[in-house]
């Protein structure tokens, strides 16, 4: 059987994409190996940079998708000309670094000069960031085909957080027509960019909440059997840092690794309640199953499975706390190299095999770059 026919009998395929900036271009690498193995999304989640992915893979025609997704990339490479081979490395990321804070990224944002003022100037709630990113609303309109995307042909759900309430909103394709304003309030991260308001609410980079959004799938209702592909591009896992360059390197991995773990965690122990559940009430007397109340208790009990393959990005080795705005060909081109490296090897292993616990409808499989690290 191949991979993709492995894939159907699974249930639905779901690619979750977390927040990140330039680290996003390993979710490009995550996609083309998934592509070539014949496993297309029925569902794409994102959030932030993993939003703007996965707006292009929903907003495209499958023979296009990855085409589309290495042009925006191509668009928004900087600091082409910076790189010479007797520049060490950290000096030409350093240079990088503060052109883009100083100049921004033609194709995605550019400095809001009222902003660098005075941090008191009244720019109004809808302009008050540091940068501009009506760049980036230019740059998805060309790529992103808006009656495609809410064709339902793939389901796309991007996450943001409500400025007002701090709660987390998430826009689901399957719920309500989707436009560019949702993917941009799903990136919009303050104070570097201002919020976005839709139906009367203002909007922030939905990474301040979760920039894990998986839990979406997990609340779903319906539930449904699925195979999900959670990309972490934040390792949660690393080094006692030694340093203070370290601590602000391992910091940034801390806060936007998010709590998946958690999440995890407790999905786990519901789907194995649910399971249960549903084998007790199958254990009733048929009289007893025909009760109201018991009856009502049997509706929390579930038989769906998911099978959740947790690919962690390890990283580079050059990489440091500005990681995520290294938007340099090279570092985009490695990233997305090592994304599409690791998950082929992943694939190759096809852990979702395994005998499964009938008491289980939470399996999880980790890997990282491309091992198996996990149950």
């Amino acid at each position: 059987m191949t991979l993709s026919k492995e894939a159907k009998a699974l249930g639905q395929t779901v690619l979750v994409l977390q927040g990140g900036g330039a680290l996003g271009a390993y979710q490009v690498g995550v996609y083309q190996a998934l592509s070539e193995a014949g496993i297309e999304p029925d569902w794409v989640i994102g959030t932030s940079i993993g939003a703007i992915n996965a707006s292009i893979i929903a907003g495209s025609a499958k023979n296009e998708r990855l085409d589309r997704l290495t042009e925006f990339w191509r668009r928004v490479e900087h600091g082409q000309f910076i790189d010479h081979p007797m520049l060490p490395a950290w000096a030409a990321a350093a240079a990088r670094n503060m052109i883009a804070v100083g100049a921004g990224i033609p194709a995605f944002f550019r400095p809001n000069p009222a902003a660098f003022v005075s941090p008191h100037a009244p720019l109004g709630p809808e302009d008050a960031g540091y940068y501009s990113t009506l760049p980036l609303r230019a740059t998805l309109e060309k790529l992103v085909d808006l009656d495609r995307l809410n064709s339902g042909e793939v389901r796309l759900t991007v996450g943001a957080s409500n400025v007002r309430t701090s709660e987390m909103r998430y826009f689901d394709s399957r719920d309500m027509p989707l436009g560019l304003e949702h993917v941009m309030a799903s990136g919009a991260l303050p104070p570097a960019f201002p919020a976005v308001r839709i139906d009367g609410e203002l909007y922030w980079d939905g990474g301040i909440l979760s920039n894990t959004p998986v839990e979406v799938v997990f609340d779903d209702n319906p539930r449904r059997d699925s195979l999900v592909f959670a990309v972490h591009i934040w390792n949660p896992h690393g080094p006692e840092p030694e340093t203070i360059w370290e601590v602000m390197n391992r910091q940034k991995d801390v806060q936007y690794s998010s709590r998946a773990h958690a999440h995890i965690k407790r999905q786990r122990q519901l789907h194995r309640l649910r399971h249960i559940v549903a084998e007790l009430a199958s254990r009733l007397p048929e009289e007893s199953r025909r009760d109201n109340l018991v009856a009502e208790m049997a509706s929390y009990g579930c038989l769906t499975r998911m099978h959740v393959v947790r690919l962690l990005a390890p990283a580079l080795s050059y990489e440091d706390h500005a990681k995520d705005i290294d938007f340099s060909p090279d570092g985009i081109r490695q990233r997305r190299e090592a994304g599409y490296r690791h998950t082929a090897a992943t694939l190759e292993k096809a852990p979702w095999r395994g005998e499964v616990d009938p008491t289980e409808g939470f399996i999880l499989h980790e890997a990282c770059g491309g091992e198996m690290v996990g149950p």
